[in-house]
């Protein structure tokens, strides 16, 4: 498929009066035409700088970035009208109505643009439409800024937490519209930190810590290739994970939202264990005589957080060891440099 945005090699740095501080530290990335591409990662891994070299807004230190095949510096003129962004500060005037502002940007478009009072129904602004912004839920302005991302018919629409603040029925609302963009063949380029929603609507998703990339795939192929699984499931009522432990011989987890320690009530559960059809057999068994009803059981295959959890701990775990060895180097340097300089003195 042909290449919407292709990024080689990229390298971001910042300066600092501490000295540079890198980034972007060369990542490689290729999204094909009408899929959802998803960045993951926690705060300060690079995502923003990512995206805002994409949009043209930063500067690459070193490498190339393609979008549309322009680059968003030396051809931002011809790639603006071709793209949306949606920012998380859009810099509306708060005087303004969301159907002001939407027909303002509608303007910059001419012909090219979609018809602002269907594009604020389709975000669900239809009611508020002529209300100031800064009378706006927070919801209601995270949806007027994806509008205004996609009034212009983008070709490349790059969304940054587009479901941030947004109330269940409206999140329902967004994720759809970010399914019908790629359906009339938009690629997305999306940023979030609900891994949730990167599953569900994700073509690719890159889980990226420190400006690397620490893996990409489909959501099925990172779960996938993730180990084997386990048997996930929620119990109502109160359950011994230790005894649960000894009788499917394997250990119990207990997730933090709803479970405490060796007992929990109406919490989410790993045993880690062959997701076997017998193993499936044997806990729903044990459950049964402990009179516990089970709910929501998944079997075999991690789910995209479990991925994105156990890889950025991962990379956490490397980078404290790598600074301990440098920090111990450093100490002996340091202590070899004192004998030498008192040896020298002694002699003289």
């Amino acid at each position: 498929m042909p290449l919407a945005v292709e990024i080689r090699d990229l390298v971001v740095r910042y300066p600092t009066p501490n000295g540079d501080v890198l980034a972007v530290d060369g990542l490689n990335l290729a999204i094909p035409t009408s899929t959802v591409c998803t960045l993951l990662g926690p705060n300060g891994a690079g995502k923003t700088s990512t995206v805002e070299t994409l949009e043209g807004y930063r500067k690459p230190t070193t490498g190339t970035v393609r979008v549309l095949d322009l680059n968003p510096i030396t051809d931002a003129k011809a790639l603006a009208p071709r793209i949306g962004v949606m920012l998380q500060q859009n810099g509306v005037y708060v005087t303004m109505t969301p159907r002001e502002v939407m027909k303002l940007f509608a303007s910059y478009y001419g012909t090219r643009a979609l018809n602002a009072d269907e594009l604020l129904e389709r975000v669900g602004l239809g009611s508020v439409a002529a209300t100031p912004w800064r009378r706006l839920s927070g919801g209601e302005q995270q949806r007027l800024s994806l509008g205004l991302a996609l009034i212009g018919r983008p070709e490349v629409a790059f969304l940054d937490e587009p479901t941030a603040s947004v109330d269940p029925t409206a999140r329902i609302l967004v994720r759809d519209i970010i399914g019908q963009l790629r359906t009339d063949g938009v690629t997305v380029v999306l940023t979030t930190h609900d891994l949730d929603e990167a599953q569900r609507l994700s073509d690719h998703v890159l889980i990226i810590d420190h400006g690397k990339v620490l893996a990409e795939g489909t959501p099925t192929e990172l779960m996938r290739g993730s180990g084997r699984g386990g048997i996930r499931f929620r119990a109502s009522g109160q359950l011994d994970a230790n005894a649960l432990g000894v009788a499917m011989g394997g250990t119990v987890s207990a997730d933090s939202q709803g479970s405490q320690g060796s007992q929990g009530s109406n919490g989410e559960y790993l045993v880690d264990i062959d997701p076997s059809p017998t193993n499936v057999a044997a806990l729903t068994t044990w459950l049964a005589e402990h009179n516990l009803a089970i709910e929501d059981l998944k079997a075999g295959t991690h789910s995209l957080e479990d991925v994105f959890l156990r890889l950025t701990a991962t990379a956490q775990s490397a980078r404290a060891e790598a600074e301990s060895a440098l920090s111990a180097a450093g100490s002996s340097s340091e202590r070899r440099s004192r004998r030498s300089r008192g040896n020298r003195g002694g002699g003289s």
